[in-house]
């Protein structure tokens, strides 16, 4: 964690660029921002251990090496728990603030009932963030200045490496806790493969995805219970050469999820998620666009 004083003088995300753009793949990891401000943190009523509890730790590392392979990289700095890029841009809570929300913000998604919307009102594993009601104008401001920035960021990188190949493919990666909270906890896979039930990439490309991760040694899971947020589900537009995959790691594979460090396999599996991209990449280039690209 690092403590910022505001998103003005620090950027609140980064477009890594590869050397060469030489494949039509941009990877995306909108969750593993580690920066928090001051103000946000002084308005929460938990303590820095629990609210880092929805970050998505270290994600953007496990798939740094996808530059080597000619692919860009976009990562957030600001964390989840303070605006949540994978949401609608207003998908608000009432009750989190103290006046009265626009009208055309969407207070009854299921996201927004279930505490976790643009900006949440939980953390992960069910906390209340706030000590107190947001302002509608603190909230506003946060979309204005990162949510539409990001996303504005995020459909040029796509838009530019369509426009470079005829097709793109958005990898959105993200992390998941090893185990589900309850009476009883049972592990996941290792890694989960989101496609919107086969809406947002062809199923080449998600076929794919699920064999060279099973090849590789991981347990594989497919879109339950994560089948991909807004970003895949709005930017995945296979019918016009636009295909979005989302990948949930396991945090238990990487890192010390009490601690939030890395874990001594953490190199290890750097290196597996590295041959599987550049696998994915590859089996795309020589067998999945040309047929994909016709559709």
């Amino acid at each position: 964690m690092r403590v910022v004083d505001d998103f003005v003088h620090q950027p609140p995300f980064e477009v890594l660029h590869p050397p060469l753009p030489s494949v039509p793949f941009v990877f995306n990891s909108p969750h593993s921002g580690s920066a928090y401000p001051r103000a946000f943190l002084a308005a929460a009523r938990l303590d820095a251990e629990a609210i880092r509890r929805s970050e998505d730790s270290f994600v953007d590392e496990l798939f740094a090496s996808v530059l080597a392979a000619g692919a860009p990289l976009m990562r957030a700095h600001f964390p989840r728990a303070y605006l949540d890029v994978n949401r609608e841009p207003y998908e608000l809570d009432p009750k989190m603030f103290a006046g009265r929300l626009p009208a055309f913000v969407n207070a009854r998604s299921v996201r927004v009932a279930g505490g976790l919307g643009t900006i949440a009102r939980l953390v992960a594993d069910g906390e209340d963030i706030y000590a107190g009601p947001l302002s509608v104008e603190e909230g506003l401001a946060r979309i204005e200045a990162i949510y539409k920035p990001y996303h504005a960021a995020l459909r040029r990188l796509v838009t530019a490496t369509q426009a470079r190949h005829g097709i793109a493919v958005l990898v959105d990666c993200h992390s998941m806790p090893s185990s589900t909270r309850g009476h009883e906890q049972r592990p996941r896979p290792d890694v989960i493969v989101g496609d919107r039930y086969g809406t947002s990439c062809s199923a080449e490309l998600s076929d794919s995805a699920v064999a060279i991760l099973t090849d590789l040694g991981f347990t594989v899971g497919r879109n339950r219970p994560y089948a991909g947020g807004f970003i895949t589900e709005s930017y995945g537009r296979p019918a016009l050469g636009v295909h979005a995959l989302q990948i949930e790691v396991n945090r238990g594979l990487y890192m010390d999820e009490a601690r939030f460090e890395r874990s001594a396999d953490f190199p290890e599996t750097v290196g597996l998620l590295d041959r599987f991209a550049r696998r994915l990449i590859a089996d795309f280039a020589e067998g999945t666009a040309p047929r994909v690209a016709a559709e």
